[in-house]
């Protein structure tokens, strides 16, 4: 990795590029220490505070710490992304999508340009349940007039629009995975502070010097493995072998040629742990904004959905609420994976162009073929998130270590990271085809 940056810097395209990036990094961290104008900023970190669960620290995460400290850039890309998911399962909802999909590079920027006007208004919705919901509350001040949540509003959708922007131009002008770069560098920002608390937590604190060396050991190693089996689950690859027939075109004999399907072994990516997570934490959001205290039966559902509760020995019936999270990330796996890969499409892709999968029949049997490896792969695929999610929960409820770059974010980190070294070696790929067309 470091040779390839070395690289990368000696050419001056890709070079342009790199330091574009880390400019507009410069300006997103500027901007998520920026507040809102005429916000409290105190009642919303005590509010934060006096939160006994968890359904906002998932979101403050991914927004660096913007939400908590009520920035400019408070929702950050998360319209965005959410925009983005629903857009995809449109797309196999409506034929019109559909075809616009199929359209090529044309299709492909409609599709772009819906994405952000869904963002906008999404960002727009949001912002106004924020201002609406937390300003009657004491985020604005007492005599705050229509105005003051108008302008709450702007600023906050500005802020959004202005995030999916700087993402646009760091595909366009940067590295590429803009808004991939921006989630990740919101994620890295909250790691400091978190490596502190665990360093004040288990090492300062210690009763022996020795067991502060065992506890940093035993932090250190979970970190690496967890980042290990994370660049395994990513590069899992299930290649099915495909033979493709020998024609006649005109007096050649042309193909003949083998060639394979890649199906990867974490198909839908981090997907599945958003949704769950996003689900389970949904109604505890909604009871946190109306101050909904509970009691009684409704009060133990409440506890078992927030993820802080779970693991926790002397409460371990709480934990039916991780079983619920591991059932939603094993079937959103299956759901995500089945519209975004149609066995029955490949299948018939593959029979067209005179193809066929050794041993298997052409037709029916090769789509009941790539149904039956599609299961077991994902099935893999979603023990491997389960086990990379539930870790952080473990040593949450037994150790009380509760950090923000476990599971979710560690996925998307190194993920991130590893897709951004592809997309500069891949730019320092084309630059060298350049320099020898031009020669």
């Amino acid at each position: 990795m470091l040779t390839t940056l070395k690289n990368a810097f000696k050419i001056e395209e890709v070079r342009k590029r790199i330091l574009f990036t880390l400019a507009m990094l410069v300006v997103i961290r500027f901007g998520c220490q920026l507040p809102v104008p005429g916000v409290n900023r105190e009642y919303f970190a005590q509010f934060f505070a006096s939160q006994t669960g968890d359904a906002f620290n998932f979101f403050d995460a991914f927004t660096g710490g913007s939400f908590l400290q009520m920035s400019v850039f408070a929702l950050n890309i998360t319209p965005y992304i959410t925009s983005s998911i629903i857009m995809q399962l449109l797309t196999i909802a409506i034929p019109k999508l559909e075809e616009m999909q199929r359209d090529g590079e044309d299709g492909r920027k409609k599709i772009g340009a819906i994405t952000r006007y869904v963002t906008v208004g999404l960002a727009l919705v949001e912002s106004t349940a924020m201002a609406i919901g937390f300003g009657n509350s004491g985020l604005l001040q007492a005599d705050a007039i229509v105005l003051d949540y108008i302008m709450v509003i702007v600023a906050l959708t500005a802020g959004s629009a202005f995030l999916m922007w700087v993402g646009e131009r760091i595909t366009e002008l940067g590295v590429g995975n803009g808004i991939s770069v921006v989630l990740v560098i919101n994620i890295i920002s909250r790691i400091p502070q978190d490596l502190t608390s665990l360093y004040e937590q288990f090492i300062k604190n210690a009763p022996k010097i020795a067991n502060g060396v065992i506890a940093a050991v035993v932090i250190v190693a979970i970190i690496i493995l967890m980042i290990m089996l994370v660049i395994v689950l990513n590069g899992g690859v299930r290649k099915i072998p495909v033979q493709y027939a020998k024609k006649m075109q005109g007096r050649k004999m042309v193909g003949g040629q083998s060639s394979a399907i890649p199906l990867r072994v974490n198909t839908s990516g981090v997907i599945p742990i958003i949704f769950a997570s996003s689900m389970l934490q949904f109604p505890s959001a909604i009871f946190s904004m109306m101050n909904y205290k509970g009691t009684g039966f409704g009060a133990h559902v409440i506890k078992a959905l927030n993820s802080n509760n779970w693991c926790r020995p002397k409460m371990p019936w709480y934990s039916l609420g991780l079983v619920v999270y591991v059932l939603l990330v094993i079937f959103f796996a299956y759901f995500y994976t089945s519209i975004t890969f149609n066995p029955l499409e490949v299948s018939n892709n593959i029979k067209k162009q005179g193809g066929f999968i050794p041993g298997i029949r052409p037709g029916k049997p090769t789509t009941e073929y790539l149904t039956n490896i599609l299961k077991y792969i994902i099935f893999v695929g979603a023990m491997g998130l389960v086990l990379i999610a539930i870790v952080p929960f473990l040593t949450n409820g037994v150790f009380g270590a509760n950090v923000s770059f476990g599971g979710t974010s560690l996925i998307i980190i190194v993920s991130v990271i590893l897709e951004t070294i592809k997309q500069i070696e891949s730019l320092m790929l084309v630059r060298n085809y350049k320099g020898f067309l031009n020669a």
